[in-house]
């Protein structure tokens, strides 16, 4: 099985949870991107490794005419159940790799990506070329770990719980989404010859009232994650959840839910 094969089955295996619990809460992110690349009806949008569309559909309410690409086509399917739950007529889906889109060149007046490729240089290539001279390029990334409490707080948990089994040691969580710092957004974006280049971290935050609330929104984040969170047991899956229970307590203090913050980058230039 190849690389792309392996990618593929592990996002369309997490489909479900992916469209329930972590969509919604990108498309918060989403729509703060969509405000800062000057979107208006009519202008043709791609959205790269679109998942089920928290960039998609936000992308359609406005009046973009939209193409969502994907490796997987579980996502697919889920974000055209949105577009077709919201009467969304112009969102069409194609199944392709971001690193090798299959499209012709200077097509769209904007394309995008948010938490969807992991090879940044190769992606951000491809969206360029297949962008109008003119238009506008932009990619969503994760901060690093130390800046996304929701992954930390989660990862804080699975350890504490997990620290004196095996795979605490031999199954690292480094999730395939992409997680960069300013710097890092900063330099692919001027390596592919972007001109008018800026990048803005937002601090999003996220309200919880429960650990599996937590759980569900990390656990069904990536295929990486959610094969660690496989291995293990009914029993370690509750203590968990409880260990988490107690970490939010003690964030909230009383009020009744904890805010967690992630940082997230946007990155934006021009062709």
């Amino acid at each position: 099985m190849t690389t792309l094969e392996r990618t593929r089955d592990g996002w369309n295996d997490i489909a479900g949870g992916y469209d329930d619990f972590v969509t919604p809460a990108n498309m918060r992110l989403g729509t703060e991107a969509l405000k800062r690349v000057g979107l208006r009806p009519g202008i043709r949008f791609l959205d790269v490794a679109a998942g089920s569309g928290a960039l998609s559909i936000p992308a359609a309410r406005l009046g973009a005419h939209v193409l969502a690409t994907d490796s997987s086509p579980a996502m697919l399917e889920r974000l055209e159940a949105r577009a077709h739950a919201e009467d969304l007529a112009h969102v069409q889906t194609r199944l392709t790799d971001a690193c090798a889109l299959e499209l012709e060149d200077d097509l769209f007046d904007v394309s995008a990506s948010q938490h969807g490729v992991h090879d940044l240089a190769r992606a951000l290539c491809e969206m360029t070329r297949v962008t109008k001279p003119g238009g506008r390029v932009a990619l969503i990334a994760c901060g690093p770990p130390h800046q996304v409490e929701t992954l930390s707080f989660f990862m804080g948990a699975m350890y504490a719980v997990g620290r004196h089994l095996s795979w605490a040691t031999e199954h690292p969580a480094v999730p395939t989404f992409p997680m960069a710092q300013r710097h890092q957004l900063l330099g692919a974006l001027s390596g592919v010859g972007l001109r008018e280049i800026s990048v803005e971290t937002i601090a999003q935050q996220i309200w919880f009232g429960s650990g599996k609330q937590l759980w569900n929104l990390v656990a069904n984040s990536d295929p990486t994650v959610a094969g660690l969170t496989a291995l293990l047991t009914t029993e370690q899956r509750r203590l968990v959840e409880e260990v988490l229970d107690g970490m939010l307590r003690e964030r909230a203090a009383g009020n009744g839910f904890a805010v967690l913050t992630d940082a997230g980058n946007i990155g934006l230039g021009t062709k």
